[in-house]
């Protein structure tokens, strides 16, 4: 059994006999395993735009997520298993993890035994490039797809205000140069990514039952 923590409700980790989901309602935060786990924490505040973006009227705080990443990073750390954020995430100097090289591979990320690396979702079905860092312990590191994915949709960018988005995404769609994926498809976690990080959190389990 793996706990998949921060999923969306009914999200593609529903509906698994072997994934025990943690949705908003459920609360993460309070998971005391003994599973091992895949984690995906909000990164809203740990973003490039973590402040809210210049259109933001009220400046939100650096890493405010009400304890969500450091609870996702216990849970690894505790019972095993694989975080994903995106690249960049203040998370990582936040809380003294080693930054990973963009061209991928796996480099130790702390002391407490964990591992790091930078992947493009891109390689494994998102319509984005879709650069994510990873946290792993205590589970085999496979040699991932590394580096850049070729030309993919673009996520999005920061603007001024709503009418200056509205008013270049109009004209770049007129022009046919670009295409923006919505907020539901930017935060999609394409099947075969799912799929590899639930299979690197059972290679803990499957060392557990080795030993026993």
């Amino acid at each position: 059994m793996i706990a998949a923590l921060y999923v969306i409700t009914d999200g593609p980790y529903y509906g698994m006999p072997d994934v025990e989901p943690w949705d908003q309602q459920r609360d993460a935060r309070l998971y005391a395993g003994p599973h091992p786990v895949v984690a995906h924490p909000p990164c809203a505040r740990w973003g490039r735009y973590w402040y809210g973006g210049p259109s933001c009227k009220i400046r939100k705080k650096l890493g405010d997520d009400d304890g969500c990443f450091a609870a996702a990073l216990a849970s690894v750390r505790r019972w095993g298993g694989v975080l994903e954020h995106p690249e960049a995430s203040h998370a990582w100097a936040h809380h003294s993890l080693n930054k990973p090289p963009k061209t991928g591979g796996w480099i130790v990320a702390d002391f407490e035994g964990g591992w790091t690396c930078c992947v493009e979702q891109g390689h494994y079905g998102h319509l984005a490039r879709k650069a994510t860092w990873l946290y792993a312990k205590g589970v085999e590191l496979p040699s991932l797809k590394w580096g850049h994915s070729g030309q993919r949709l673009r996520m999005e960018v920061g603007y001024h205000s709503a009418e200056e988005r509205a008013a270049a995404k109009k004209r770049e769609t007129k022009k046919g140069a670009v295409h923006y994926l919505s907020k539901t498809q930017r935060a999609a976690t394409p099947e075969p990514f799912k799929s590899l990080l639930l299979d690197m959190a059972k290679t803990l389990t499957t060392k557990g039952k080795d030993n026993e």
